[in-house]
């Protein structure tokens, strides 16, 4: 039995709850409409406008000219976010966060104690309702594929139970169009139309050799497996982390490379902010792109000596972005660092610059203004900075 839990419209709600001023009208949080940058989270009463995360910030305020803009508080997000994680672990010890605002628990165990998943399901949702005045939509489901699709099916505050048995599964799938199965995005939609294929129940019918043999071998079995609502994936708790990165799906397949590029930034500098906290001094930076049709890239590189400067991360990150010949709107972005300096590395002696302090543990003037960076932004949001000059 698993359980996907994602809170609805994470930012924009806890502003609306902090300032009832907010409740009932359009608030966006992000970057202001008369300046770069795009919406982070967008209200309900916003997203009637058309409003999405993503969105440039400029075009939200064109749609939405009475709206209003805050900027991100990510010290008083993660604040929440953390309360939220103490009542889900109240449930379950069985817990995989996936981002700030959602994350998937394995609750088969906890069946032991409750008499069965819904009503632990209305519980837990309950509860956050109670203790935070936020509200949460839930999908309970035989796997992730499953609770996730659920999950979005009835916000806000919505609670989705999907059948168990396989047959029913099928009937519970069937008259979903198509793009409700993940990377099934425009690209690969007007392929499957070419095909007869609009909804679950047009692939249903056809074997996987089929399947392959139309879309190739790798999305041809992803989509034989999900359009029966198959995955064997586990809920996978935190451990010591071997790498950090932040990714960005994207509302709507973007095709503006200035915003994918500054979605980049943004997400490269969340890395950096993360790396500096956790201690990890980095040796490779990576970046991720999937496109519209599923296809996904990823681009690695060393870094001249372990890092967590975030000029570091950014050079590599805009320099493999840059390097790429990109021709399909981008799905996905996202980035990356790994291989952690050990605890044995930290006490070999480095051998450093002769005019600037760049070994790894000296405090240099980039490492300094990180420091600076990262207090300033816990104390006034992270759009109180911005980086100009990438």
């Amino acid at each position: 039995m698993i359980l996907h839990l994602d809170m609805d419209a994470f930012y924009a709600a806890i502003e609306q709850r902090d300032d009832p001023s907010l409740r009932g009208r359009p608030v966006v949080v992000g970057s202001p409409p008369d300046k770069r940058g795009v919406v982070c989270t967008a209200s309900y009463e916003a997203r009637v406008f058309g409003i999405h995360s993503a969105m440039p910030s400029r075009t939200a305020g064109k749609l939405c000219p009475h709206a209003d803009f805050l900027p991100v508080n990510m010290t008083k997000y993660v604040a929440v976010s953390r309360q939220i994680r103490a009542i889900m672990d109240q449930f379950t010890p069985l817990i995989e966060p996936i981002s700030i605002d959602e994350a998937f628990l394995d609750i088969t165990g906890a069946m032991l104690i409750w008499k069965d998943p819904v009503s632990l399901t209305r519980a837990l949702k309950e509860r956050i309702r109670e203790e935070l005045a936020l509200t949460a939509s839930v999908g309970l489901a035989p796997n992730k594929f499953l609770a996730k699709l659920a999950s979005d099916m009835h916000k806000p505050d919505g609670m989705t139970i999907v059948p168990q048995q396989p047959d029913e599964i099928l009937t519970f799938l069937a008259p979903l169009p198509v793009s409700r199965i993940w990377g099934v995005g425009k690209a690969a939609q007007e392929k499957l139309k070419r095909f007869g294929i609009e909804q679950v129940d047009d692939v249903q019918p056809h074997d996987e050799e089929t399947l392959q043999r139309w879309l190739g071998e790798a999305f041809g079995s992803h989509l034989w497996r999900l359009a029966r609502g198959l995955d064997d994936r586990p809920v996978v708790t935190e451990r010591e982390a071997k790498s950090i990165s932040n990714e960005h799906t994207f509302d709507k397949d973007c095709d503006d490379l200035e915003t994918v590029r500054h979605v980049l930034i943004e997400l490269t500098e969340q890395v950096g902010r993360r790396a500096r906290s956790g201690g990890k001094q980095a040796r490779t930076g990576q970046i991720k792109l999937r496109f519209d049709d599923f296809d996904t890239k990823t681009r690695r590189q060393p870094f001249p000596q372990p890092t967590q400067s975030d000029r570091d991360f950014l050079a590599c990150a805009l320099s493999l972005f840059d390097a790429q010949t990109i021709d399909r709107p981008i799905r996905l972005i996202g980035f990356g660092v790994s291989n952690f300096e050990s605890e044995k590395d930290r006490a070999r002696p480095v051998q450093g610059d002769l005019f600037i302090s760049t070994g790894p543990h000296d405090s240099g003037p980039d490492e300094e203004l990180d420091q600076a960076v990262d207090k300033v932004r816990e104390t006034f949001g992270h759009d109180s900075l911005k980086r100009g000059g990438w």
